[in-house]
């Protein structure tokens, strides 16, 4: 699966892996990919640094990345705390009477809670970047965009590329002007935050509008064969971050939740805004249900949903209450049907990538077979 981006980065197959897991993003590179650890989940620059020195020690010199989630505009002088002080009453009460309802208990007195969304904040994402560029990662890729323009500068100037998520032909275009590298178009079957046009029609699409840059087909895609085809479509690699979910190197730390995406199918999910307050798609659970009712009072604007969940959603993961429990996925977890190491994952994705590419060579008439 080699491309010209895959050999300018020197990787033997065009898969891109993002994943919060450090052991995940390790497997991949060494498995041929390139891992790109996503930075969202690290408020304290000390424990990115502790994971980064990690994957340094387990990747045998190969490449990898780092994701951040970065708005392109910068606010100055904002606080995580201002940004609390902006939650309606009314919306904390109605966290409160759905963790009731379903007897979620209370985290133990002093426990913080384990999940925050607060990597998109400029202060947190900078601290980031501080740490990411003290080791020799080779891309940095950004979740909301386009990074602000020193940001961009400041990558190129460490010789690292810089790749942007696309949910349009539109904003691909933006991000061409924006001097980024790499454009990763995202389509609607997407987990996370995705938009609303799909895969196949997308990728061609940002394909065209942003040539010759490089381009990554991202959403719905977990089989060789779907490789084959965003190759196929123009894309000089895919972007894949679901399928590492269910892999034996991924610390979901939840038996339930594992089971939930091995038992899920491909209309078990919901493009919600839930979790961050941006549609985000994440296995369909009771508590997207809630903040999707028209009778609620529906999730807040990204930052403010974000933070108003975050404690709920730690006690939710925590106590494994069943009904609520989910985790952004794409509609490929229909395919996710049995743990496997990443090592296998990737043995069956070359497995279909050369069933695939063999199927067209006879079609065009071109195989002796």
């Amino acid at each position: 699966m080699e491309t010209e981006l895959s050999k300018r980065l020197g990787i033997e197959h065009a898969i891109f892996g993002f994943t919060p897991f450090p052991a995940v993003a390790a497997a991949i590179t060494r498995a041929g990919g390139f891992g790109v650890l996503g930075a969202v989940r690290y408020t304290a620059p000390d424990d990115l640094a502790r994971d980064l020195d990690w994957m340094q020690e387990h990747t045998d010199g190969l490449p990898y990345g780092l994701d951040v989630v970065m708005p392109a505009k910068k606010v100055e002088g904002v606080t995580e705390s201002d940004v609390e002080a902006m939650i309606p009453e009314g919306h904390r009460e109605f966290v409160r009477a759905t963790l009731a309802k379903h007897g979620v208990p209370e985290l133990a007195e002093g426990e913080a809670s384990g999940w925050r969304i607060t990597g998109w904040m400029e202060q947190v994402a900078r601290s980031q970047l501080d740490v990411a560029f003290d080791y020799p990662i080779k891309l940095l890729a950004n979740a909301l965009g386009s990074p602000p323009p020193d940001v961009v500068r400041r990558a190129h100037d460490h010789g690292v590329l810089v790749a942007a998520l696309a949910g349009s032909a539109r904003h691909a275009r933006h991000h061409a002007d924006a001097d980024i590298d790499i454009v990763v178009a995202q389509g609607y079957e997407a987990g996370g935050h995705t938009g609303e046009i799909a895969s196949m029609v997308l990728t061609p699409e940002v394909v065209d509008a942003v040539g010759p840059l490089p381009v990554l087909a991202a959403g719905g895609i977990g089989s060789g064969e779907q490789i084959a085809a965003g190759l196929a479509l123009g894309a000089q690699g895919v972007w894949l971050g679901s399928l590492w979910l269910t892999t034996t190197e991924a610390e979901l730390h939840s038996r339930a939740l594992t089971a939930k995406l091995l038992a899920a199918g491909s209309g078990d999910t919901v493009r919600s805004r839930a979790l961050t307050g941006k549609p985000a798609r994440q296995l369909r659970t009771e508590w997207t249900d809630a903040w999707d009712d028209p009778a609620g009072p529906g999730p807040l604007p990204m930052p403010l949903q974000g933070l108003l969940v975050a404690e709920a959603v730690s006690r939710i993961q925590k106590y494994e209450v069943e009904p609520l429990l989910g985790t952004p996925v794409g509609q490929i977890v229909g395919r996710m049907n049995a743990e496997r190491s990443v090592r296998e994952v990737f043995d069956d994705l070359t497995r279909g990538f050369e069933r695939a590419v063999g199927r067209i060579q006879r079609i065009a008439g071109r195989s002796g077979t």
